[in-house]
């Protein structure tokens, strides 16, 4: 799998210029890359584009070498908000997009519980939506990604709406699935901590330019641990990478 960007740009009619400018960027099979920025950089919509929920102003965007015209299930999205159906129960939320794509009744249970057991649901399996604190809610929308075998998978600010401790947990669970599945996947956050921790490469957009000012390699083993020196060295680079390109945004 090969996700191609290049020379990509969107301007939406509201804005005085353009919300991204002048993109290229590839990522390659197995990859978790992070795109981290001040708000209002585009990094939402450089997620939307990719998902085919918008459309380029300029530019292509190319998967295995070729285009596409709007959302599909080889680029499964996962937002802030879990998106969970309240009148279903766990398991049959994990099970709807397989359901769409027309697997087995067996397949689906099979799958689904899979990925329930390897986010520690399997015993919720039956619980209603409102049971589940928001923590399980997340993991429970991330099962369902994953059922779907996509090609990549885009996920934007997942756990920014939860607390610190339960944040946290979730992406050190999402470190370890990723490290059994090496799923492709392109990650939108707010929080440096989170993209070092996650990322084997960092991407940093800039808000003067709306385009990537940096790529950070992420250079450390797995699992890893924020109070460790070269994590912590890291975190400072793309803090001042990040804060550097929002005070040139206002001078």
């Amino acid at each position: 799998m090969s996700l191609i960007l290049k020379n990509v740009s969107k301007t939406f009619e509201d804005t005085k210029g353009d919300v991204l400018n002048n993109i290229n960027l590839e990522i390659q099979n197995g990859e978790f890359v992070c795109v981290v920025g001040q708000s209002g950089c585009g990094k939402s919509t450089l997620l939307n584009l990719i998902a085919g929920l918008e459309k380029p102003t300029s530019g292509e965007i190319l998967l295995n070498g070729k285009g596409f015209d709007g959302p599909s299930a080889n680029r499964v999205v996962m937002f802030q908000e879990h998106a969970l159906f309240p009148w279903l129960n766990v398991i049959e939320n994990v099970k709807f997009g397989m359901k769409l794509a027309g697997l087995s009744a067996k397949e689906q249970e099979d799958t689904a519980m899979k990925y329930l057991r390897m986010m520690q649901l399997e015993e919720y399996r039956d619980y209603a939506i409102h049971q589940l604190s928001g923590g399980m809610r997340q993991r429970v929308a991330l099962a369902r990604a994953l059922t779907l075998d996509s090609e990549i998978l885009l996920m934007d600010e997942p756990f920014s709406a939860l607390d610190k401790q339960t944040s946290n947990r979730l992406r050190s669970e999402l470190q370890e699935i990723w490290l059994k599945t090496k799923r492709t996947i392109l990650f939108i956050t707010h929080s440096v901590e989170e993209a070092v921790y996650l990322a084997d490469r960092v991407i940093v957009i800039s808000p003067a330019k709306n385009s990537i000012a940096d790529v950070i390699a992420i250079d450390l083993e797995r699992p890893r641990y924020v109070y460790d020196e070269k994590f912590v060295d890291y975190r400072h680079r793309i803090l001042e990478e990040v804060q550097g390109n929002a005070d040139h945004e206002k001078k």
